[in-house]
């Protein structure tokens, strides 16, 4: 037997470090992907999507900045990451 199982044993409390690691609670919730080539000739891309079913998609310029700007909204709005205060009934 090593000597940790027989301290166990005895009832000596092992010394617990703090896991570097650990679980600290929070989760990924919304998402924004944008793909934006060096190139001025290469027309960009974007994605948002969140946990709560809300996806959207934009092609070009104008309709990536307005995704990033509907990203924007929909983390003010969304309901995993703003949940309703207690007693509230939700619409």
């Amino acid at each position: 037997m090593g000597e940790s199982e027989v301290a166990a044993r005895k009832g000596v409390p092992a010394a617990v470090r703090r896991d570097p690691h650990g679980d600290d609670g929070r989760r990924p919730v919304a998402w924004l992907h944008i793909v934006a080539p060096p190139s001025w000739g290469v027309t960009p891309s974007a994605r948002s999507w969140c946990t709560c079913s809300y996806e959207r998609q934009a092609i070009g310029r104008a309709a990536v900045l307005q995704l990033i700007a509907a990203h924007g909204e929909h983390r003010t709005a969304c309901p995993l990451l703003n949940p309703a205060p207690e007693g509230r009934a939700a619409a």
